[in-house]
C-alpha cells in the first residue's frame, strides 16, 4: 500500500459479506465491522463453505461443525447474529459457475444490502504471495453475483431482483483504494478471529496469533488514512 487512502462512504444502513471460508472475514475486515454494528447498521455473513477441509488433523466430517460454531462465535464478537453458510460448495474445491453466483444472487435479494464485503480475489496478496483458489472464484463470483441479482431475468426463482448494491469493498486487496478507521474496535477484531481457537491451534506461525498480525496490518493502512491511528483498507469498486 502507497496511495492515500479515501474514506469509506457512509450512506448506507445494510451490509453483506460474503467469502469463501469460516476465518477469512477474521483477518482483516471484522474491525471495520464491529466499527459498523455499533454504529447501528445491520450487516449479515454468508460463507460459501464451512471450512471442512481446513484441519489437517480432523476428519470434514468434524471439522466442518466445528468451524461452523468457531464462525458464529467470531460473528457475535463485532455483533453480527446472521451467519449463513452454502450447501453444496466444498472446501478447497469451490468452482465459479452458475450454481455458485446463484446462490449468492440469493442471498443478496434477501438481505437486500447497500454495501457488499467480499475477500481479495486477486491472484496474489498484499506483499506478493500467492492467493488460493477459493478466495479468488467465491470473489470473482460475488462481484457478478451482485449484477445478477439486479437483473429481473436471471435466476428468477429466488426472489425478486435487487438493484440496491451500491458498492464492493474487498478485503485483503493488494489495489486498497479506501479505508475506515478502527481505532476503538481493533480489539474486537482481534477477539473475533481468536475465537477460531481450533483452526488457529492447527495453522501454527505468525497468522495463529491475531493480535500482532492484525496490528501491523492495521497500522499500515492507518499510515495512509490521515486522522486514524488504527484502519482497515478496502479496494472498493461502485456498481
Amino acid at each position: 500500500m502507497s496511495a492515500p487512502l479515501e474514506p469509506v462512504p457512509t450512506d448506507w444502513t445494510r451490509g453483506l459479506a460474503v467469502v469463501a471460508h469460516p476465518d477469512d472475514l477474521e483477518y482483516g475486515a471484522a474491525s471495520a465491522i464491529a466499527r459498523w454494528t455499533d454504529e447501528g447498521r445491520e450487516f449479515g455473513y454468508l460463507l460459501a463453505c464451512r471450512g471442512e477441509a481446513g484441519i489437517d488433523t480432523l476428519p470434514p466430517a468434524e471439522c466442518g461443525p466445528l468451524r461452523e460454531a468457531e464462525q458464529r462465535a467470531a460473528a457475535a464478537e463485532v455483533g453480527v447474529s446472521v451467519v449463513e453458510f452454502l450447501d453444496g460448495h466444498a472446501d478447497g474445491l469451490i468452482e465459479y459457475g452458475i450454481p455458485l453466483r446463484r446462490d449468492i444472487a440469493a442471498a443478496i435479494r434477501r438481505h437486500r444490502p447497500e454495501l457488499v464485503v467480499t475477500g481479495n480475489f486477486n491472484e496474489t496478496w498484499p506483499g506478493g504471495g500467492r492467493n488460493m483458489a477459493d478466495h479468488v472464484v467465491v470473489g470473482r463470483a460475488c462481484l457478478d453475483a451482485v449484477r445478477d441479482a439486479a437483473n429481473r431475468w436471471l435466476f428468477p426463482e429466488v426472489g425478486e431482483p435487487w438493484s440496491g448494491v451500491r458498492w464492493v469493498a474487498v478485503a485483503g486487496s493488494p489495489l486498497p483504494t479506501h479505508g475506515i478507521a478502527i481505532d476503538d474496535h481493533l480489539d474486537r477484531g482481534i477477539a473475533s478471529l481468536a475465537a477460531h481457537r481450533a483452526y488457529l491451534a492447527a495453522l501454527g506461525g505468525d497468522l495463529s496469533d491475531p493480535g500482532p498480525f492484525l496490528r501491523a496490518q492495521a497500522e499500515a493502512a492507518a499510515a495512509l488514512l490521515p486522522g486514524a491511528r488504527l484502519a482497515t483498507a478496502f479496494e472498493l469498486i461502485e456498481v
